[in-house]
């Protein structure tokens, strides 16, 4: 399978550079795997496409301002982008310039609120960082750090919780899963009133979510690795869900990736952490998951390859081309879709 057979054609000014004024009033495209329909809503309307005794699994990472500008000790400006914590005070970051940035090197940030020391270079040319501070290290990082928003994005972002989920809790991600940036706490009241159960998985994005395939087949890519886990109260909201056969729908490409790792033959899921380098791409056969809620994916992307697995490559193909003619917001502050 070729990555070029995953491209489409994008207009540059229609990839969304700040978010919408009301979350919820983005627009919903929803797609019938069954029927091969494709029909476009807005996105509180996704209410009406679920039902009593169906699951919303979503991912309640929360976004650190992981992207921090310093000086080196000779006055040299540098910039380091936090990736993950590999025990205490210690993270893999990636840093620029890299090539002044050698082991034993000392930085400083935010007028000595903030230094670091480089330990290791990592594979992939990252490095192995060591933080010193007096305080809390997430306090000095809201201080001092800016958030991570994607490559394709220019604009400055006026409002950090924008690039938030409203039920973000567990600090650790260097990106948004933003396919549920759309939901509001009214909206999910009302889906709750409904007897729909909201269960949770915490998986920390990295940044490796941007990164784009170089290889020309899709089997040869190797996918990024990330952390996550899975608490035994949410374990059986889903697998009870699962017994009644109801359907587990994901809220963004990361809670399926969690529900696909851990998941048996039977599509039941166990207490868990961990780390995964799951990819899914068409061919696989997914075990848990029965729908998914997402937003409009990069061309020749790992994302775009998971939701061409769930509903057609050809199916995505033609919907995403739709929504480029119907002038659809593309990307992470962008429109949403429903595959049902």
């Amino acid at each position: 399978m070729q990555v070029s057979d995953f491209n489409y054609d994008l207009p540059q000014e229609l990839i969304a550079q700040v978010p919408i004024s009301k979350r919820d009033e983005s627009r919903l495209m929803v797609l019938d795997r069954q029927k091969q329909t494709i029909e476009h809503k807005v996105f509180k309307d996704i209410i009406d496409y679920l039902e009593p005794g169906d699951c919303l699994v979503r991912n309640n990472t929360k976004v650190i301002p992981a992207r921090i500008y310093g000086k080196k000790e000779t006055g040299a400006n540098v910039e380091f982008l936090l990736l993950n914590n590999i025990e205490g005070d210690i993270w893999e970051c990636i840093v620029r310039p890299g090539n002044k940035l050698h082991v034993g090197a000392k930085v400083i940030f935010g007028d000595g609120l903030l230094k670091a020391e480089i330990l290791d270079t990592m594979p992939g040319g990252t490095r192995k960082v060591k933080f010193y501070y007096d305080g809390i290290f997430n306090e000095i990082l809201d201080k001092i750090g800016l958030m991570p928003l994607p490559p394709y994005i220019h604009e400055e972002l006026k409002d950090r919780d924008r690039y938030q989920t409203v039920y973000a809790k567990y600090d650790g991600s260097a990106a948004a899963p933003t396919a549920g940036l759309h939901f509001t706490p009214e909206l999910l009241e009302k889906i709750e009133k409904k007897g729909v159960k909201i269960a949770n998985v915490t998986l920390h994005v990295g940044i490796g979510t941007f990164r784009p395939v170089k290889e020309e087949k899709v089997e040869d890519h190797e996918m990024h690795s990330e952390h996550f886990y899975i608490k035994g109260e949410d374990v059986e909201k889903i697998n009870s869900t699962k017994k009644a056969g109801k359907r587990v729908i994901a809220v963004g490409t990361t809670s399926c990736r969690v529900l696909e790792t851990i998941a048996d033959e039977n599509g039941l899921v166990k207490e868990t952490e961990g780390d995964t380098q799951i990819f899914i791409y068409p061919g696989y056969k997914f075990k848990c998951l029965d729908g998914l809620i997402t937003n409009f994916h990069l061309p020749q992307s790992t994302l775009l390859m998971l939701v061409s697995a769930l509903a057609g490559r050809e199916f995505i193909l033609k919907a995403y081309n739709e929504a480029v003619k119907e002038k659809y917001r593309f990307f992470s502050f962008g429109d949403a879709m429903f595959i049902k």
